[in-house]
């Protein structure tokens, strides 16, 4: 049996046939075989997932691919705008003049 490991790279087949690029949110359990994927949040069987054919290494992600390519930019927009107000957060302006508007009476 096949056993994949989190984060990695893999085609899921479904039952019409149609095969679709994900990647594994858990480690394959080894007492049931199955294997949770991103897609849908799924829990499939080993047999059903192979590694993707562009994976290099255990956790590879493939970006030549429209699913890739789009999960990536999707990601760099995400933490590019939490940076962005993390930033403002730890960098307040500087305040040089306060001005007295009216006095308290």
């Amino acid at each position: 049996m096949q056993y994949y490991h989190q984060n990695a790279s893999v085609v899921y087949t479904d039952n019409k046939g149609k095969q679709i690029d994900t990647f594994v949110i858990f480690d394959t359990d080894r007492q049931t075989g199955l294997t949770h994927i991103n897609h849908e949040n799924l829990t499939v069987p080993a047999d059903r997932l192979a590694l993707h054919a562009k994976t290099v290494c255990q956790y590879h992600l493939p970006i030549d691919d429209a699913f890739s390519f789009e999960m990536i930019k999707k990601l760099r927009l995400k933490y590019a705008d939490t940076d962005r107000k993390a930033r403002r957060k730890e960098a307040p302006k500087e305040v040089t003049k306060m001005l007295v508007l009216a006095k308290a009476s």
